[in-house]
Protein backbone atom coordinates (compact mmCIF):
# COMPACT_ATOMS: atom_id res chain seq x y z
CA UNK A 1 0.00 0.00 0.00
CA UNK A 2 2.85 2.17 1.00
CA UNK A 3 4.71 1.83 -2.60
CA UNK A 4 1.30 2.37 -4.40
CA UNK A 5 0.77 5.80 -2.50
CA UNK A 6 4.41 6.69 -3.60
CA UNK A 7 4.13 5.69 -6.88
CA UNK A 8 1.01 7.87 -7.63
CA UNK A 9 2.97 11.12 -5.72
CA UNK A 10 5.63 10.26 -8.58
CA UNK A 11 3.62 10.79 -11.07
CA UNK A 12 1.43 13.50 -9.91
CA UNK A 13 4.75 15.47 -9.35
CA UNK A 14 5.75 14.59 -13.01
CA UNK A 15 2.76 15.79 -14.81
CA UNK A 16 3.70 19.66 -14.38
CA UNK A 17 7.20 18.93 -15.90
CA UNK A 18 6.03 16.82 -18.95
CA UNK A 19 3.22 19.89 -19.73
CA UNK A 20 6.03 22.42 -19.34
CA UNK A 21 7.97 20.37 -21.83
CA UNK A 22 5.26 20.16 -24.42
CA UNK A 23 4.66 23.93 -24.56
CA UNK A 24 8.40 24.97 -25.38
CA UNK A 25 8.22 27.60 -27.98
CA UNK A 26 8.63 26.51 -31.41
CA UNK A 27 11.98 26.98 -32.96
CA UNK A 28 14.23 29.44 -34.81
CA UNK A 29 14.70 29.27 -38.80
CA UNK A 30 17.22 29.85 -40.57
CA UNK A 31 16.72 33.47 -41.01
CA UNK A 32 16.15 34.05 -37.59
CA UNK A 33 12.92 34.84 -37.56
CA UNK A 34 10.37 33.14 -34.77
CA UNK A 35 7.49 31.45 -37.44
CA UNK A 36 4.38 30.66 -35.38
CA UNK A 37 2.98 27.42 -35.24
CA UNK A 38 0.28 26.09 -37.25
CA UNK A 39 -2.10 22.90 -37.17
CA UNK A 40 -1.75 23.26 -41.28
CA UNK A 41 1.66 22.27 -41.88
CA UNK A 42 0.68 24.11 -45.21
CA UNK A 43 0.03 27.39 -44.12
CA UNK A 44 3.13 27.21 -41.84
CA UNK A 45 5.27 26.97 -44.98
CA UNK A 46 3.56 29.84 -46.69
CA UNK A 47 5.02 32.18 -44.02
CA UNK A 48 7.82 30.99 -43.63
CA UNK A 49 7.97 31.59 -47.67
CA UNK A 50 6.73 34.96 -47.27
CA UNK A 51 8.85 36.29 -44.22
CA UNK A 52 12.06 35.00 -46.85
CA UNK A 53 10.70 36.84 -49.91
CA UNK A 54 10.41 40.00 -47.13
CA UNK A 55 13.91 39.54 -46.40
CA UNK A 56 15.16 39.43 -49.93
CA UNK A 57 13.87 42.39 -51.05
CA UNK A 58 16.06 45.10 -52.28
CA UNK A 59 16.70 48.60 -50.74
CA UNK A 60 15.60 50.31 -53.77
CA UNK A 61 12.51 49.07 -56.37
CA UNK A 62 11.46 49.71 -59.43
CA UNK A 63 7.68 51.24 -59.31
CA UNK A 64 6.71 51.89 -63.27
CA UNK A 65 3.80 51.85 -65.60
CA UNK A 66 3.19 51.83 -69.52
CA UNK A 67 1.22 54.34 -71.97
CA UNK A 68 -0.36 51.58 -73.79
CA UNK A 69 -0.64 48.03 -72.95
CA UNK A 70 -1.59 46.98 -76.72
CA UNK A 71 -1.39 47.93 -79.68
CA UNK A 72 -3.63 47.87 -82.84
CA UNK A 73 -2.34 47.01 -86.75
CA UNK A 74 -4.90 48.34 -88.75
CA UNK A 75 -4.51 48.78 -92.83
CA UNK A 76 -3.34 52.62 -91.65
CA UNK A 77 -1.05 51.56 -89.28
CA UNK A 78 2.43 53.38 -89.61
CA UNK A 79 4.28 52.91 -86.19
CA UNK A 80 3.12 53.83 -82.48
CA UNK A 81 5.09 55.60 -79.33
CA UNK A 82 4.93 53.90 -75.93
CA UNK A 83 6.00 56.09 -72.85
CA UNK A 84 7.93 54.50 -70.29
CA UNK A 85 7.49 56.06 -66.87
CA UNK A 86 8.21 55.10 -63.26
CA UNK A 87 9.95 55.94 -60.22
CA UNK A 88 12.69 54.63 -57.61
CA UNK A 89 10.99 52.98 -54.45
CA UNK A 90 13.28 53.34 -51.48
CA UNK A 91 12.86 53.27 -47.60
CA UNK A 92 16.31 54.82 -46.48
CA UNK A 93 18.05 57.83 -48.24
CA UNK A 94 19.68 57.82 -51.47
CA UNK A 95 23.27 55.61 -50.96
CA UNK A 96 26.59 57.33 -51.80
CA UNK A 97 28.77 55.83 -54.12
CA UNK A 98 28.07 55.41 -58.35
CA UNK A 99 24.77 57.07 -59.41
CA UNK A 100 21.84 55.27 -60.13
CA UNK A 101 21.25 53.76 -63.87
CA UNK A 102 18.19 52.42 -65.58
CA UNK A 103 18.23 50.84 -68.68
CA UNK A 104 14.54 50.06 -70.07
CA UNK A 105 14.24 46.89 -73.22
CA UNK A 106 11.52 46.19 -75.14
CA UNK A 107 11.54 42.18 -77.25
CA UNK A 108 9.03 40.94 -79.27
CA UNK A 109 8.66 36.92 -79.62
CA UNK A 110 11.56 35.37 -81.00
CA UNK A 111 11.75 32.50 -83.49
CA UNK A 112 14.30 30.27 -85.25
CA UNK A 113 15.89 31.56 -88.25
CA UNK A 114 18.68 31.16 -90.70
CA UNK A 115 21.65 33.25 -91.61
CA UNK A 116 22.85 32.56 -95.34
CA UNK A 117 26.10 33.90 -96.59
CA UNK A 118 26.14 34.63 -100.57
CA UNK A 119 28.96 34.47 -102.58
CA UNK A 120 29.41 35.39 -106.33
CA UNK A 121 29.88 31.95 -108.73
CA UNK A 122 29.92 32.52 -112.35
CA UNK A 123 28.42 35.80 -112.34
CA UNK A 124 25.23 34.57 -110.20
CA UNK A 125 24.89 35.39 -106.72
CA UNK A 126 23.72 32.11 -104.69
CA UNK A 127 23.46 31.07 -100.95
CA UNK A 128 26.94 28.83 -99.74
CA UNK A 129 27.37 28.63 -95.97
CA UNK A 130 24.63 29.37 -93.01
CA UNK A 131 24.34 29.33 -89.32
CA UNK A 132 21.07 28.35 -87.83
CA UNK A 133 20.03 30.46 -84.69
CA UNK A 134 17.74 28.83 -81.97
CA UNK A 135 15.71 32.03 -81.44
CA UNK A 136 15.78 35.52 -82.39
CA UNK A 137 13.16 38.50 -81.28
CA UNK A 138 11.28 40.25 -84.14
CA UNK A 139 12.21 43.83 -82.63
CA UNK A 140 14.25 44.18 -79.52
CA UNK A 141 14.98 48.05 -78.42
CA UNK A 142 17.17 48.84 -75.55
CA UNK A 143 17.36 52.41 -74.21
CA UNK A 144 19.64 53.89 -71.44
CA UNK A 145 20.05 56.44 -69.33
CA UNK A 146 24.24 56.24 -69.92
CA UNK A 147 26.43 54.73 -72.07
CA UNK A 148 25.78 50.77 -72.14
CA UNK A 149 29.13 49.55 -71.50
CA UNK A 150 29.76 51.60 -68.77
CA UNK A 151 26.60 50.58 -66.59
CA UNK A 152 26.45 47.27 -66.79
CA UNK A 153 28.75 44.38 -65.84
CA UNK A 154 29.50 41.89 -68.85
CA UNK A 155 28.26 39.01 -66.32
CA UNK A 156 24.70 40.69 -65.57
CA UNK A 157 24.67 41.15 -69.34
CA UNK A 158 25.17 37.45 -69.75
CA UNK A 159 22.72 36.67 -67.16
CA UNK A 160 19.65 38.81 -68.41
CA UNK A 161 20.98 38.51 -72.24
CA UNK A 162 20.37 42.41 -72.04
CA UNK A 163 22.59 44.06 -74.99
CA UNK A 164 21.80 43.15 -78.48
CA UNK A 165 24.32 40.38 -79.34
CA UNK A 166 23.21 38.00 -76.22
CA UNK A 167 19.35 38.84 -77.31
CA UNK A 168 19.99 35.88 -79.75
CA UNK A 169 19.34 32.71 -78.48
CA UNK A 170 21.94 29.89 -79.04
CA UNK A 171 22.53 28.44 -82.01
CA UNK A 172 20.48 25.72 -83.30
CA UNK A 173 22.31 22.20 -84.17
CA UNK A 174 25.99 21.64 -85.35
CA UNK A 175 27.66 24.47 -86.33
CA UNK A 176 28.95 24.41 -90.40
CA UNK A 177 31.04 27.10 -90.58
CA UNK A 178 34.34 27.92 -87.58
CA UNK A 179 33.25 30.89 -86.91
CA UNK A 180 29.50 32.29 -86.51
CA UNK A 181 30.24 36.22 -84.95
CA UNK A 182 30.26 37.55 -88.59
CA UNK A 183 26.59 36.07 -89.23
CA UNK A 184 25.11 37.43 -85.87
CA UNK A 185 26.71 40.59 -86.51
CA UNK A 186 25.47 40.89 -90.19
CA UNK A 187 21.54 39.71 -88.80
CA UNK A 188 22.10 42.47 -85.70
CA UNK A 189 23.41 44.80 -88.56
CA UNK A 190 20.34 44.45 -91.20
CA UNK A 191 17.87 44.57 -88.73
CA UNK A 192 18.87 48.08 -87.14
CA UNK A 193 19.23 49.20 -90.82
CA UNK A 194 15.16 48.23 -90.77
CA UNK A 195 14.98 49.73 -87.62
CA UNK A 196 14.25 46.62 -85.87
CA UNK A 197 16.99 46.25 -83.57
CA UNK A 198 17.79 49.47 -81.96
CA UNK A 199 19.95 50.74 -79.02
CA UNK A 200 19.28 54.38 -77.62
CA UNK A 201 21.96 55.32 -75.49
CA UNK A 202 21.04 58.23 -73.29
CA UNK A 203 16.97 57.03 -74.40
CA UNK A 204 16.60 57.35 -70.38
CA UNK A 205 15.93 60.24 -69.17
CA UNK A 206 16.63 59.93 -64.77
CA UNK A 207 15.65 62.55 -62.44
CA UNK A 208 17.46 62.89 -59.20
CA UNK A 209 18.36 59.28 -59.04
CA UNK A 210 14.42 58.97 -58.56
CA UNK A 211 12.28 59.66 -61.65
CA UNK A 212 12.69 58.13 -64.78
CA UNK A 213 10.80 58.13 -68.53
CA UNK A 214 11.89 56.22 -72.07
CA UNK A 215 10.21 57.03 -75.16
CA UNK A 216 9.85 54.00 -77.46
CA UNK A 217 8.84 53.73 -81.22
CA UNK A 218 7.61 50.69 -82.35
CA UNK A 219 7.99 50.06 -86.62
CA UNK A 220 5.72 49.52 -88.88
CA UNK A 221 6.31 46.30 -89.97
CA UNK A 222 5.46 44.87 -86.41
CA UNK A 223 4.62 40.98 -85.65
CA UNK A 224 1.89 39.89 -83.76
CA UNK A 225 2.63 38.26 -80.52
CA UNK A 226 3.23 39.31 -76.65
CA UNK A 227 6.48 42.06 -76.28
CA UNK A 228 7.84 41.96 -73.29
CA UNK A 229 9.27 45.08 -71.79
CA UNK A 230 11.89 44.62 -69.18
CA UNK A 231 13.26 47.86 -66.50
CA UNK A 232 16.59 47.34 -64.96
CA UNK A 233 17.58 49.07 -62.15
CA UNK A 234 21.60 49.33 -61.60
CA UNK A 235 24.68 50.83 -59.48
CA UNK A 236 28.09 50.21 -60.13
CA UNK A 237 26.98 47.98 -63.04
CA UNK A 238 25.18 45.22 -61.15
CA UNK A 239 21.25 44.57 -61.24
CA UNK A 240 19.32 45.67 -58.51
CA UNK A 241 15.60 45.23 -59.34
CA UNK A 242 13.91 44.20 -62.53
CA UNK A 243 10.84 45.41 -63.21
CA UNK A 244 8.47 43.39 -66.35
CA UNK A 245 5.42 44.08 -68.17
CA UNK A 246 3.21 42.92 -71.01
CA UNK A 247 2.43 44.85 -74.56
CA UNK A 248 0.04 42.89 -76.99
CA UNK A 249 0.56 43.67 -80.94
CA UNK A 250 -2.47 42.29 -82.64
CA UNK A 251 -4.22 42.77 -85.76
CA UNK A 252 -7.71 44.22 -85.95
CA UNK A 253 -10.78 44.43 -88.55
CA UNK A 254 -10.06 43.50 -92.10
CA UNK A 255 -6.24 43.06 -91.53
CA UNK A 256 -7.17 40.33 -88.45
CA UNK A 257 -10.13 38.63 -90.70
CA UNK A 258 -7.09 38.27 -93.84
CA UNK A 259 -4.34 37.17 -91.11
CA UNK A 260 -6.91 34.22 -89.69
CA UNK A 261 -8.34 33.50 -93.37
CA UNK A 262 -4.58 32.79 -95.03
CA UNK A 263 -3.38 30.51 -92.37
CA UNK A 264 -7.08 28.70 -91.49
CA UNK A 265 -8.13 28.18 -94.85
CA UNK A 266 -5.52 28.91 -97.26
CA UNK A 267 -7.15 27.85 -100.51
CA UNK A 268 -10.02 29.95 -99.97
CA UNK A 269 -7.56 32.89 -99.50
CA UNK A 270 -5.06 31.56 -102.79
CA UNK A 271 -8.81 31.65 -104.53
CA UNK A 272 -10.00 34.99 -103.10
CA UNK A 273 -6.23 36.77 -104.38
CA UNK A 274 -6.46 35.41 -107.61
CA UNK A 275 -9.84 36.58 -108.32
CA UNK A 276 -8.68 39.68 -107.13
CA UNK A 277 -5.59 39.74 -109.64
CA UNK A 278 -8.16 39.11 -112.15
CA UNK A 279 -10.55 41.80 -111.40
CA UNK A 280 -7.74 44.69 -111.27
CA UNK A 281 -5.66 43.45 -114.40
CA UNK A 282 -9.52 43.51 -116.66
CA UNK A 283 -10.18 46.99 -114.88
CA UNK A 284 -6.86 48.32 -115.66
CA UNK A 285 -7.05 46.78 -119.39
CA UNK A 286 -10.23 48.36 -119.71
CA UNK A 287 -9.29 51.93 -118.75
CA UNK A 288 -6.22 51.96 -121.13
CA UNK A 289 -8.60 50.83 -123.77
CA UNK A 290 -10.51 54.12 -123.20
CA UNK A 291 -7.76 56.18 -122.87
CA UNK A 292 -6.81 55.33 -126.24
CA UNK A 293 -10.00 55.71 -127.93
CA UNK A 294 -10.27 59.03 -127.02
Amino acid sequence: MRMALSALLALWLAGPAAAQISEAPAPVTESDEVVPTFPDPAQRRRVITAIARNKEQPAEQVVAGLSKDSVAITASFDGSEILIYGAIKRETPIPPGPPLQVIVTVEAPSRPLTIWRKERKAGIWINTEKVEIGAAPGFYAVATSAPLESILQEEWDRRYRISLPLALRAYAGKLAVEDAVPFTEALIRLRQNNGLYRLAEGGVKLVDQTLFRADVSLPANLIEGDYKTRIFLLRDGQVMDVYRAPIEVRKVGVERWLYRLAFDQPLLYGLMSLAVAVIAGWGASAVFRKLRRA
